[in-house]
C-alpha cells in the first residue's frame, strides 16, 4: 500500500513539473518583445528543474504529446538548424511566419486546446428553457 501511494506521487509531481514547464514557455513565447536569448536561457533553467524530476510513464495521448513539444522546444535551443532541416521542423510555413516563436507558439496552443477538449460545459437548466413545439 505504501508504495503505491509513493508511485502515486512521483506521477503527480512529474505531472505538475511537465504542466510547469508549458506554462513557463508559453508565457515566454507570448510576450511582445521576445527575446530569443532570454528565452534560451530560460528554457534551459526550466528544463533542468523538469530533469531532477523522476521520470515517469504517462500513457494519456496529451502527455505524450507535451513530451513531444518538450523534445521539440530543446531541439530548437540546443541545434543549430541549417536550411534543408529549417523547412522540415518548420513544416514548411510561410517565410513571415517562419520563426521559432510562432512555431513553438501554435504547438503549444494545440496542446492547450487538446487539453481542454475533454472537459466540457454541461447545460444546467436545459430542462427549464420554454419549448412550444414550433
Amino acid at each position: 500500500m505504501q508504495i503505491e501511494v509513493h508511485e502515486k506521487q512521483k506521477r503527480i509531481k512529474y505531472i505538475r513539473v511537465l504542466e510547469k514547464f508549458l506554462t513557463r514557455t508559453m508565457s515566454l513565447l507570448r510576450l511582445e518583445n521576445f527575446n530569443e536569448e532570454l528565452f534560451k536561457e530560460r528554457t534551459i533553467k526550466n528544463f533542468k528543474d523538469l530533469s531532477r524530476a523522476e521520470t515517469m510513464e504517462l500513457n494519456s495521448p496529451y502527455y505524450s504529446n507535451l513530451k513531444k513539444f518538450i523534445e521539440k522546444v530543446m531541439f530548437s535551443i540546443y541545434l543549430e538548424i541549417d536550411e534543408n532541416d529549417k523547412e522540415d521542423f518548420f513544416d514548411e510555413a510561410e517565410e513571415e511566419e517562419n520563426s521559432m516563436q510562432n512555431v513553438l507558439l501554435k504547438e503549444a496552443n494545440n496542446l492547450q486546446k487538446e487539453k481542454n477538449a475533454t472537459s466540457y460545459k454541461k447545460d444546467k437548466h436545459k430542462h427549464a428553457k420554454f419549448d412550444d413545439g414550433y
